[in-house]
């Protein structure tokens, strides 16, 4: 067998020229031996015709195997003859031959160097595609945070909003004095509570000593 891959005939005929001379000796090969059965069984059926034949079925399959092996060792020299002339004459595209589909390689031709640059070239071009990819996905997850953000503040505003209006309604017209004395009158009240927590406490203590 050829050690020739043939990468470009098996390109043009779908399967390497080496698979489909395999294929033809097998099936030669099979043939052979499937004849030989045959005949070994006209010959047994032969002498049994004859009266008092002394030669047995095991010295017929003798001789039919040694006539296989010679079969089979002229056979191999003719395939190998065969498939030198087949490789080369039939399953062969010759050198200058250009298949229609690498018809574009002789309209732009490409060295190896240059083949060897595009092929960087593709690599960071997609290196670029995959960090812009991740770039948008961030950006959408960022913008989507915002919608969020302007969401609460939207309501922050209705609430403000909701405030001043309660102002107005109550006769305070300053939203901003209005928030500023509900502060104040919020601190008041926590000092309040604080100092009547620290009397409470106070007097519980007072009470278990007593």
């Amino acid at each position: 067998m050829s050690v020739d891959p043939m990468a470009y005939e098996a390109q043009f005929f779908g399967f390497t020229p080496q698979t489909c001379m395999l294929r033809v000796y097998i099936a030669f090969q099979d043939y052979l031996f499937e004849m030989m059965l045959v005949v070994e069984g006209v010959i047994l059926k032969k002498l049994d015709a004859i009266p008092g034949c002394q030669i047995s079925p095991s010295q017929i399959r003798k001789c039919t195997e040694k006539f296989l092996l010679f079969m089979k060792d002229h056979f191999d020299k003719l395939f190998g003859r065969m498939e030198e002339v087949l490789l080369q004459l039939v399953l062969n595209i010759p050198k200058n031959v250009l298949l229609p589909e690498d018809k574009v390689h002789e309209q732009y031709p490409c060295s190896r160097e240059e083949f060897q640059a595009l092929q960087e070239e593709l690599q960071q071009l997609q290196q670029q595609c995959r960090a812009e990819a991740a770039a948008g996905e961030a950006l959408r997850a960022e913008l989507e945070e915002q919608k969020a953000v302007v969401g609460e503040l939207e309501k922050i505003v209705q609430c403000f909003n909701g405030l001043e209006n309660i102002c107005r309604e109550h006769g305070t017209g300053n939203f901003k004095e209005s928030f500023a004395f509900l502060t104040q009158n919020s601190k008041r009240l926590q000092d309040a509570l604080k100092d009547v927590e620290e009397k409470s406490k106070k007097m519980e203590q007072d009470e278990k000593l007593l």
